[in-house]
């Protein structure tokens, strides 16, 4: 008979015997981590999961773990009794839940336990947890079992517990700074705010379809016309594009947008905000990650997007002004060979020669700014130079943690850059933004100076945890079904 075969038994048994298998409450009056702290003889009640268990004659140690960690107790038959002793032992099982009252003791190791003369099982587990010993290790299983992960695996319990630290404490950064957190709608009529390909779904009550939001921008912006002048959203936006270590369809951005600043305002507010979370979290400003240590600290280099692309590359996108002509100097340089992209755009052939040979070099925390101005639709053309765009990213380890902007305000502009995508987008560019006739209504009625960000947030969790996947910071990722 299998274990998980006798486990069901055994719950039967006790179900016909008049027990109460699943136990409904009970009293706790310490945390793990708190009873540790407890002198010795003090009295405590503790509720969690068995996870190690171990008998030696008249004496049993085993250790329980609740949300703040974990603690070892003991049963003893000088303080029970030999039957109780032996039905209690015989009665929980690793991966059973269990009540216990008693009192602290240290073990001649130092070992903090807690002396149970009560043991209540609460919750009986049919299916027996990982090996002891190897713990879950398997990568895939421990992303689809993510519940078997946090059991199994202090690591993972403490990233996931920092993540949530970390998001909090951004909250209440933006708070103090008189930000308003909003909630914008997920489902959308347009797939707007960003360059990417969107989820579609069928709204049947309205019986009309919907796109899940690429990006919460122009809602935010609608705040601002409506005088929340300070306005954030910390959310789920869905992009159905490729998957890698930094990808995922999936994610959680944060975005903000504040009337009458502009791209230089946000550059050294969220590098103020970054280098505050780092030092928290990460007590001090340089970061190891997979053995490549990351300096946070002081003023960020700044960098021309189309200087960085020309040095690496020859390529002068001052000069070179629509796709045809980058197409073949791309050619000429060999930089499209083993590449089968067809780019509709001048844009998306740009972005795409940018992360292929400038974006792979940029190690450091270190701002890229003033875009080509066909990059983004949204974003405020320079009245230096109107061939590029008020705007920068963080790029950190090659990955974009933040995109940000001077935003555009003049409704005339926004409608012709709108169509203009809606152009690309008939042409076969699947990733061209929609236009939103609400939102240049909107636009009309006055929109004030502006500018808007959008931090990733597990992109930037991932680096402070070191974290070489996503998939590692999200509690349950996207996974192929079991089987296919």
């Amino acid at each position: 008979m299998s274990e998980y075969d006798e486990r069901l038994e055994k719950i039967n048994r006790l179900r016909e015997e008049g027990e109460i298998v699943y136990k409904g409450r009970y009293d706790v009056s310490h945390t793990a981590a708190q009873a540790r702290e407890l002198t010795d003889g003090s009295a405590a009640s503790l509720a969690g999961r068995v996870v190690l268990k171990r008998t030696f004659g008249k004496l049993l140690f085993a250790t329980l773990q609740d949300r703040s960690g974990r603690i070892q107790f003991s049963l003893k038959v000088n303080d029970v009794g030999k039957e109780t002793f032996d039905r209690w032992a015989k009665d929980f099982q690793l991966g059973d839940y269990v009540g216990l009252a008693g009192e602290m003791w240290t073990t001649q190791k130092g070992e903090r336990t807690l002396g149970a003369t009560e043991l209540v099982v609460l919750s009986r587990a049919i299916r027996p947890l990982p090996e002891k010993w190897t713990g879950l290790t398997n990568q895939e299983l421990r992303y689809r079992k993510r519940f078997l992960d946090l059991v199994s695996n202090e690591e993972t319990r403490e990233r996931f517990q920092m993540r949530s630290r970390m998001v909090s404490y951004i909250r209440r950064y933006l708070d103090d700074r008189d930000f308003l957190e909003v909630e914008t709608p997920i489902l959308q009529a347009a797939a707007c705010g960003a360059s990417a390909r969107p989820f579609s779904t069928h709204h049947n009550s309205l019986d009309c379809d919907f796109y899940l939001r690429i990006s919460p921008e122009t809602y935010l912006k609608r705040l601002v016309v409506g005088g929340f002048e300070r306005v954030y959203e910390i959310g789920k936006n869905f992009r159905n594009e490729g998957m890698d270590p930094s990808h995922l369809q999936e994610f959680t951005m944060l975005e903000w947008y504040v009337a009458f600043w502009n791209y230089r305002d946000n550059m050294t507010f969220v590098r103020e905000l970054i280098q505050a979370v780092v030092e928290k979290f990460c007590g001090g400003l340089v970061v190891e990650y997979e053995g490549q240590k990351l300096d946070f600290s002081g003023e960020w280099p700044v960098v021309d997007y189309r200087d960085a692309v020309k040095e690496e590359t020859g390529i002068d996108l001052h000069v070179v002004r629509d796709v045809e002509t980058l197409k073949k100097e791309v050619k000429a340089r060999g930089f499209d060979e083993g590449e089968d992209e067809d780019f509709v755009s001048y844009a998306g052939m740009v972005d795409w020669l940018y992360k292929k040979t400038v974006r792979p070099k940029l190690i450091q925390p270190m701002f890229l700014v003033h875009h080509p101005s066909e990059l983004v639709p949204l974003a405020r053309r320079s009245d230096e130079d109107g061939t590029r765009l008020d705007m920068f990213q963080v790029v950190v380890n090659t990955w974009e943690i933040v995109k940000a902007y001077s935003e555009l305000v003049d409704p005339t502009e926004q409608r012709a850059r709108l169509e203009e995508q809606m152009e690309l987008r008939a042409a076969g560019d699947e990733e061209s933004m929609m236009l939103e006739e609400d939102f240049l209504e909107c636009m009309e009625y006055g929109m004030p100076p502006i500018s808007g960000l959008g931090l990733g947030i597990d992109r930037f969790i991932a680096l402070l945890t070191d974290s070489p996947t996503l998939r590692d910071v999200v509690l349950f990722p996207s996974m192929r079904p079991e089987g296919q």
